[in-house]
């Protein structure tokens, strides 16, 4: 049986203790600039907060006057790092964020591309995950997972591409302002919706995007909705692992947490803050859980559904 190693990029978003207790060997970095009176400092993001720190990072990113840019890893990174383990006589799986989100995924393959020409017996699979965050990482700790269990190189691919659709997510946004700033809603309509309280909440459609398929009124009210209709979706709870993700809400993850342990057996559930490479593009005040269901239905009108017959709107 071929070794193997699994190469998922920054984005899986996977803390120290999630990647031990998975046996994750390494990650491919990303990078993050800031700008702030006219200075622009580059960084090297990783999943410590060694090169930027957590205080750093989420303290300016929402400021009005601050501009916080992600970027993937870039090509070179990516032929170096296939590299490294090709030489050792590796098979290598590099797993990505959805490359309808991030042009992480395409970097990915024509890295693969070059380095086989290079070994042309080098085996190098590029996975592409069509999630982000929390759904994302899920997939990598299976893909750990199985192989720990011994599954074979070509299984694991295998089982990622057969269930990648399965992963769904649930939670709120609790701040929408930050939402305006970042042009994905107008201010007016924000601030009307911070006035009434709505906390928009979605779900991962079919290309890793979060459809938002209801509004709550109020955040606790939301974090019970979430909690519901995760018991009315999980599949297999009591045999697998959820990962609870939030942007600077560390309080709102535990409450959830707790919530969901109340309800749904899960077998685990991790909690991350989500690292720069994802939070840039999220901003503050999201709080969702990743797990297992049913495949994504194609126009989300089965999740639409769950939601409307929980939440009675």
């Amino acid at each position: 049986m071929d070794k193997f190693v699994i190469l998922a990029d920054i984005t899986c978003d996977l803390t120290k203790e999630i990647r031990e207790f998975v046996g994750m060997q390494d990650y491919i970095k990303g990078h993050v600039s800031i700008t702030e009176d006219g200075e622009t400092k580059d960084y090297q993001t990783d999943l410590d907060w060694q090169a930027l720190t957590r205080e750093t990072f989420y303290g300016v990113l929402d400021k009005k006057n601050v501009k916080v840019v992600s970027a993937p890893p870039n090509l070179d990174e990516y032929m170096d790092a296939f590299t490294k383990y090709v030489e050792q006589g590796y098979a290598v799986l590099s797993m990505s964020i959805s490359s309808k989100i991030s042009g992480t995924y395409d970097f990915s393959c024509v890295a693969a591309k070059k380095v086989q020409e290079q070994y042309p017996s080098a085996k190098i699979y590029c996975f592409d995950s069509m999630r982000m965050a929390g759904a994302f990482g899920l997939l990598v700790v299976y893909a750990h997972l199985l192989r720990n269990e011994g599954k074979s190189f070509e299984e694991v691919i295998e089982w990622l591409e057969a269930n990648k659709n399965r992963v769904h997510q649930m939670g709120p946004i609790d701040d929408l302002i930050v939402i305006a700033r970042r042009g994905r809603i107008t201010m007016g309509k924000a601030i009307l919706g911070s006035f009434a309280g709505v906390k928009p909440m979605g779900d991962c459609n079919r290309e890793g995007y979060v459809t938002v398929l209801t509004r709550a009124k109020g955040i606790r009210k939301a974090l019970d909705l979430t909690a519901a209709y995760v018991q009315k979706t999980a599949v297999d709870a009591q045999n697998s692992y959820a990962i609870i993700a939030h942007t600077d809400r560390a309080q709102l993850a535990e409450m959830l947490k707790e919530k969901l342990d109340a309800l749904v057996p899960f077998k685990k559930v991790f909690i991350v803050e989500c690292f720069a490479g994802n939070a840039t593009n999220i901003g503050t005040g999201m709080t969702g859980v990743y797990y297992f269901g049913d495949e994504v239905s194609e126009d989300m009108e089965k999740e639409k559904a769950v939601l409307l017959e929980l939440s009675g709107n």
